[in-house]
Order: structure tokens, then sequence, then C-alpha cells
């Protein structure tokens, strides 16, 4: 997956997942998964709007790699408080 961050006075989100990642089932379960890890960190984020893309394989992973996974990313780019 991939994070965009910008820094600003609320806390915003969107998920991306385009056809690379496959067909409308696969990209809806992408999203789905990126909504949840997102929400398990949503407090301990600080405000500003985060896009989150979705990457090919992104389903064939485990939730709790792509949990340590987003928590690393998050942590990189100095997002959490």
């Amino acid at each position: 997956m991939i994070i965009f961050y910008l820094r600003g006075p609320e806390k915003k989100m969107a998920v991306v997942a385009s056809k690379k990642v496959g067909k409308a089932v696969a990209r809806n379960r992408a999203k789905r998964l990126l909504r949840a890890l997102f929400f398990r960190f949503e407090n301990r984020l600080e405000s500003g709007k985060y896009i989150l893309v979705a990457k090919n394989e992104i389903t064939l992973h485990p939730f709790l790699t792509l949990e340590k996974n987003l928590k690393w990313g998050l942590s990189n780019i100095r997002c959490l408080k």
C-alpha cells in the first residue's frame, strides 16, 4: 500500500484501488481492508488528510501483516502521536 499525508486542521481519509488490483470484488475487499486498518489507528493519528492506495497483492497478505506494515509506514512519516 501507499500512504499520502497532508497536514490539516481535520482528519479525513480516502481509499483508492485501481483496476490493477483486480476485478470489482477484489478492489472492494482491498478498500474494506484499508478502511479497517485505518480505523484501528485513527485515535493515535495526527489531524490531516490521508490517502491510502491499494497495491496488486494486498488481498493475499494476512490482516496482521498489513496492520504491521501500515503502523510502520505511519510512524515513518511521523503521523502517529
